[in-house]
């Protein structure tokens, strides 16, 4: 086969045993540490590897250790903005460690999660499960099967492993006090998808919000989707309901997008806080009120703790990152009614 016009010819590991005057098994010991070999072939095989400017072959490398060179990572939905700068920061983790990352999709089903992690349990060599949805008994069942994995966005208690979230609770009280101070006592919650832990955390800031004078009732939304917050509004306006909180970002523009085609004012007649600050709210709304929280920097330490756990290095404590409040122009007092 010719080489294609412009490209240097691929330097082998052939090229760097004749180079080195050594057996091409003597090379591949010597680059996958697989044995002992002599100090000085060690140093003729290095010095024939520099010369040549030969790159070894990663996942190859990987199998000789009995590892695949892989993380995996299962998410619920591609196709929402929070879960992209995520991924990109882990992937970069993994790459300085000389590794590949594999994603997989659940499209919000919890019943296809436990099929895929098995799936990515096969060919990487640890897991990173961002937001699960799967009922507690089968992420039990999966943890318990010794295979490095983290928890991102999910804690679960009494099972030991490393777990990396967002202050969820901590978010929502911050929003249910910025409400409550600027006059709001009553509020409808856009809740999100029924099987995830951080829409539960979300909730259980409510039983505080109380201590503020605040009360919030729960609309059950379902979902995670503009559509989710366009469909909702009927319910919020049937309730006596002045400010609306919704589980992310998304749900809240749909509602925004809704509310504008009513006629309903942002923030005159109906206050409006998203949740994530994702990038998003830029485009579909200059000056949307959230609660945002690094995703880079979630991503970078989720992808730092799967490292860390691969080469037996562990750590149970949850990690929690606190979340920022960013008042903007969708929230204002109640309207006079």
């Amino acid at each position: 086969m010719q080489n294609r016009p412009g490209r240097s010819p691929r330097i082998t590991i052939s090229d760097v045993s004749t180079a080195a005057k050594v057996s091409a098994a003597t090379v591949s010991r010597v680059l996958n540490g697989t044995a002992k070999v002599d100090p000085q072939l060690v140093d003729r095989v290095h010095d024939a590897v520099r010369e040549l400017g030969y790159r070894p072959n990663a996942a190859a490398q990987g199998l000789a250790r009995g590892e695949w060179g892989t993380i995996g990572v299962l998410v619920p939905d591609l196709a929402n903005p929070y879960f992209p700068e995520v991924l990109k920061a882990v992937s970069a983790v993994a790459r300085a460690h000389g590794r590949r990352m594999m994603v997989m999709e659940s499209d919000e089903d919890p019943a296809l999660e436990y099929e895929l992690v098995e799936d990515l349990m096969r060919c990487c060599d640890g897991v990173l499960l961002a937001s699960p949805r799967m009922p507690r008994a089968e992420l039990v069942d999966l943890l318990g099967r010794d295979h490095p994995m983290v928890l991102f966005n999910r804690v679960v208690a009494g099972a030991r492993v490393p777990s990396i979230s967002v202050d969820f609770t901590g978010g929502m009280t911050q929003v249910c006090g910025h409400l409550a101070q600027l006059g709001h006592r009553r509020a409808a919650y856009l809740g999100g998808p029924p099987a995830s832990w951080g829409n539960d955390e979300r909730v259980r800031a409510f039983e505080a919000a109380r201590a503020f004078g605040l009360e919030v009732t729960v609309v059950e939304c379902g979902g995670s989707t503009s559509q989710a917050g366009y469909d909702a509004v009927a319910a919020v306006l049937e309730s006596d309901a002045t400010a609306v909180l919704a589980y992310n970002d998304l749900v809240a523009l749909g509602a925004i997008a809704r509310l504008r085609e009513l006629g309903v004012g942002v923030p005159d007649e109906l206050s409006v806080i998203g949740f994530d600050d994702i990038s998003l709210d830029r485009v579909a709304h200059s000056d949307l009120t959230t609660v945002s929280v690094s995703r880079d920097e979630l991503g970078r330490r989720a992808g730092e703790m799967l490292e860390r756990l691969l080469v037996n290095d562990y750590s149970d404590e949850p990690l929690y990152l606190p979340m920022t409040l960013q008042v903007r122009d969708t929230s204002g007092p109640p309207a006079v009614r």
